[in-house]
């Protein structure tokens, strides 16, 4: 686990991605780690932003994410314990918004962000656009966000629950693929199952119910989007759990 940013720090990234009218997306780097890190932002029905998975852009996107929905950020989620890099920085660009974790996670996340609260004792943060939640099986280690928008799209958002990371050549691709079981398209990776999926049984359960028609797009925390028969990949992956 990377230590948290003191100062705002601009790593490679590509531009923000509109995917619905209330929600956005922005894949960056992780310096010479090869793996891709997603931030997404969501907007609740009132224009107020949702940041999942920080990243810090540079100073034209950061523009552009202040323009989005009515630019004003209320929460910043910090998925789980592993994800805590730009934690800091955004607490303090946004010192109004609410920094959330899921509360298996609020302790690694408060050695960054000491005001952080759990996203399970915060009242009215999901709405009818936007549900948040502890992902079923993982201790309440890792939050989720489902995003509803009005072309009748719904989107998944996790971040290390589901992977979708192509395979990659030389010596770390093969570690990636072959010892982490993390490359080669939607899975399980073997880290999630070992550290992150403590409750199998819950977790496929959980996967079969999210898996609906309205399902557009499952969002994960590394690489690509899961855009092909998403709900039908969500049965997938809950049969590898059983």
């Amino acid at each position: 686990m990377a230590k948290a940013n003191e100062t705002w720090t601009v790593l490679p990234h590509g531009p923000i991605e509109t995917l619905e009218s209330n929600l956005w997306r922005v894949e960056g780097s992780l310096g010479t780690m090869p793996i891709k890190r997603v931030m997404v932002v969501a907007a609740r029905n009132s224009g107020d932003l949702i940041i999942y998975n920080p990243i810090a852009l540079d100073d034209a996107n950061m523009t552009a994410l202040d323009k989005l929905g009515n630019g004003n950020v209320t929460d910043v989620i910090v998925p789980n314990g592993w994800h805590r890099l730009d934690a800091k920085v955004f607490a303090s660009r946004y010192p109004k918004a609410r920094v959330l974790a899921a509360k298996g996670a609020l302790a690694k996340v408060r050695e960054v962000v000491p005001s952080a609260i759990a996203l399970e004792d915060w009242a009215g943060l999901s709405d009818s656009t936007i549900t948040i939640d502890a992902v079923p099986g993982t201790r309440d280690f890792e939050a989720e966000m489902i995003v509803r928008s009005d072309s009748g799209h719904t989107s998944l958002v996790v971040a290390d629950a589901i992977f979708n990371m192509p395979d990659q050549g030389g010596v770390k691709g093969f570690v990636l693929k072959r010892i982490m079981k993390s490359s080669g398209g939607p899975r399980v990776s073997r880290i999630a199952r070992m550290l992150l999926i403590k409750d199998k049984p819950a977790f496929a359960a959980h996967l079969d119910t999210l898996a609906t028609p309205a399902l557009t797009r499952v969002i994960v925390g590394h690489h690509e989007i899961i855009t092909h028969k998403p709900a039908d990949t969500l049965r997938e992956l809950a049969e590898s759990l059983r």
